[in-house]
């Protein structure tokens, strides 16, 4: 194993890692979003500092050694944290990190135990409350370590994981004027797929790791470098795609808008107007085919100026504006006896929904009820 060029390797990913961080810190551009992902960066590249640091005895100098013990150089749980709001603010330009989310980084006092510990040591030395004996500390603190890996990874997979569910959620709401974010969208996909597989790494280094008899003997076998490598190479490749990706637009409905956003209220108003009557009075919803280009082309309305108008002011993406009627539209249908001789399914093509599935899903998360649940309390009434 050719331990000199590997030990470049982290090397480099954190000095590339410390310069990015710092010019996505001060970047006039995208502020919030940047901020995150620079912390998140230097977090990143700090880590690999302190394993180089290691490799290379660097602690044992008397300043680095007192740094070491009472500045964390091993801060993994807001990695998380940042990750997902990182995501958060990329989606929503109008995204907040308020004083209510800061309980997501409460869990950092796992990474600071091994401080906290010599603290509370040295503090009972000089007060005659503890023998200079450190051994048991520093054992302690050992132990601590490995385990500590375990809620470390349980983080970060649970906001991976949160992340990936918010991509999806929103492509799944905005499907209609995601065209022209693609690439950004894409970027952010990207970037949850390169995480996920990072913690495949480290759950499959982590297994033998946590257990003492094989903890040894797998970093004696290979040390550290199947997670500092992996870790190297994102850094490298956030740095670089993050910083450019950065000082593109965000993915936002806002951006999106941007042509729109100057539209006076009784544009609003007239716009808003037109698409429900073309929804209430018309009953345009009935066709299955309906899409933006087709509402569009009957109100006379752009497709742009609908889009921003219902995101912006309605508060509602297209297809839930348009699944709002047929929902209603449903409700009203099966409480009518006449059509006790229809199914479900039947009743809700009638409806505009072009198949069952998509209806059952939409109709729970309107709801509360699946259809079925929906029609017996509807038959009880009646």
């Amino acid at each position: 194993m050719n331990t000199a060029l590997l030990n470049t390797i982290i090397l480099l990913g954190s000095i590339q890692g410390l310069i990015i961080s710092s010019l996505l810190f001060f970047s006039k551009k995208n502020k919030q979003s940047n901020r995150l992902l620079s912390v998140l960066i230097f977090l990143m590249a700090l880590a690999s500092f302190n394993l180089y640091a290691n490799y290379k005895n660097w602690f044992n100098s008397d300043i680095l050694r007192f740094i070491s013990n009472f500045v964390p150089m091993v801060v993994v749980m807001p990695m998380g944290p940042l990750l997902y709001f990182y995501i958060q603010s990329s989606l929503d330009a109008n995204f907040k990190f308020t004083k209510k989310l800061r309980f997501h980084f409460y869990p950092v006092i796992i990474d600071l135990v091994p401080q906290l510990t010599v603290i509370i040591y040295i503090a009972g030395l000089l007060t005659g409350i503890f023998k200079n004996h450190p051994q048991p500390w520093g054992n302690f603190i050992d132990t601590y370590n490995v385990y500590a890996d375990i809620p470390r990874w349980m983080s970060v997979s649970f906001y991976v994981w949160l992340s990936s569910k918010s991509l999806a959620a929103f492509k799944l709401k905005h499907a209609d004027t995601l065209n022209g974010q693609a690439n950004n969208f894409k970027w952010l996909q990207q970037f949850i797929r390169v995480f996920s597989g990072f913690q495949i790494l480290w759950f499959i280094f982590l297994i033998p790791y946590v257990i003492p008899k094989y903890s040894n003997k797998l970093l004696d076998a290979v040390d550290w470098y199947p997670i500092y490598i992996p870790l190297a190479i994102m850094i490298y490749w956030l740095g670089i795609k993050g910083y450019a990706r950065s000082q593109a637009d965000n993915i936002t409905l806002k951006k999106s808008a941007a042509g729109t956003s100057a539209l006076s209220s009784s544009v609003i108003e007239q716009t808003i107007s037109s698409l429900k009557k073309a929804m209430a009075d018309e009953k345009l919803y009935l066709n299955q085919n309906l899409n933006l280009n087709l509402l569009a082309e009957h109100t006379g309305i752009s497709q742009k100026t609908i889009s921003f108008v219902l995101n912006q002011h309605v508060h509602k993406s297209f297809n839930e504006f348009i699944n709002e009627y047929r929902v209603e539209c449903f409700k009203q249908k099966i409480a009518q006896p006449e059509l006790d001789n229809l199914t479900i399914a039947g009743i809700a093509l009638e409806c505009g929904f072009s198949s069952q599935a998509t209806f059952q899903r939409i109709f729970k998360q309107s709801t509360g009820q699946s259809p079925s649940e929906f029609r017996k309390s509807v038959l009880q009434i009646q």
